[in-house]
């Protein structure tokens, strides 16, 4: 067997076994209140997390970002982040059972009549943005509830197996197929076609996309993807900021912020780095509020930083 075939084996393997470890932990969690699956998740996951390699980049973010923090408010926040991740995941398994609620398991929202619903009521497409912030699967079946069905695009996982549970996951829970767009050329196009057709479009937008463009975000150059505003200044659409804070285990609040105001100076491109730097701006305000609710483990920045 050749050295490519024999990895190529390898790396199924290896697919197969985390796909298997995914589908297991997932079971166990199910079985369990939602409240409970997220208190105990949450636990392992602040104690393990951080005894993992990638919390180095965690604490390297911050030290780049947040220069102000001493070593053991940067460990507090490596643990929160840990702590979100685990109750995010725990959530996910029985998301279709958290409803709105004033108290216990589910979920509030805000700003919703006073921003959202007017934006949408003059008809027609819509981009919803937000980050890896709080638990952030919450927003499409927040939206459902109130009639507004949202296509996401998203990160597909590497593994081809453990993206296909997620998937499933997702539609099992929402009882109903979920319009999904993997990022990339062709999940562009869809994303695309789906606002011409006057759909409502999510986007994730906290993360680093070498082709991108580059602006700022906590005063570091990031490359950062122009789609949102690419669509926004073409389809001229209203863009609304959402962001998901953590009350507590299985308890959340969606927080809809007043529509962004798209620039028009004629220069297309000009617009779009200006309306990007702005959706970071956002991005910036939400994370400085809660720093523990961002998913810092990646290498948001240039490589060179991290030499």
């Amino acid at each position: 067997m050749s050295e490519v075939k024999l990895a190529h084996r390898e790396v199924k393997l290896a697919h197969r076994a985390e796909a298997l470890l995914v589908r297991g932990v997932l079971g166990l969690l199910r079985n369990l209140a939602p409240a409970t699956s997220a208190r105990i998740a949450g636990g392992v996951a602040r104690v393990l997390g951080p005894l993992i390699p990638v919390s180095k980049i965690a604490d390297k973010n911050l030290r780049m970002a947040m220069p102000e923090l001493d070593a053991a408010q940067r460990r507090k926040i490596i643990g929160e982040v840990w702590d979100n991740l685990g109750q995010t995941v725990a959530e996910l398994t029985r998301i279709g059972e958290l409803h709105q609620s004033e108290s216990g398991p589910g979920y509030i929202v805000t700003g919703w009549e006073e921003h959202v619903a007017p934006a949408l009521a003059k008809g027609g497409p819509a981009i919803f943005f937000t980050g890896h912030i709080g638990n952030w699967e919450i927003i499409p079946p927040a939206a459902f509830s109130r009639g507004v069905d949202i296509g996401f695009m998203y990160r597909a996982a590497s593994n081809k197996l453990v993206d296909d549970i997620i998937l499933r996951l997702r539609e099992a829970n929402f009882g109903r197929k979920i319009i999904m767009f993997a990022k990339g050329g062709a999940g562009a196009r869809q994303a695309y076609a789906h606002l011409a057709r006057g759909g409502h479009l999510g986007m994730l937008v906290d993360q680093k996309l070498d082709n991108g463009i580059s602006v700022p975000l906590f005063g570091i150059p990031a490359m950062t993807a122009s789609a949102m505003a690419s669509f926004a200044i073409k389809f001229k659409c209203p863009v609304l900021p959402v962001h998901v804070v953590r009350i507590g285990p299985a308890r959340l609040q969606v927080i809809c912020d007043p529509p962004m105001t798209a620039p028009d100076t004629g220069g297309r491109d000009t617009d779009v780095a200006a309306m990007t730097a702005e959706m970071n701006r956002i991005l910036e305000r939400w994370i400085r509020e809660k720093p523990g609710a961002w998913l810092w483990l990646h290498r948001r920045w240039p490589k060179a930083l991290y030499k």
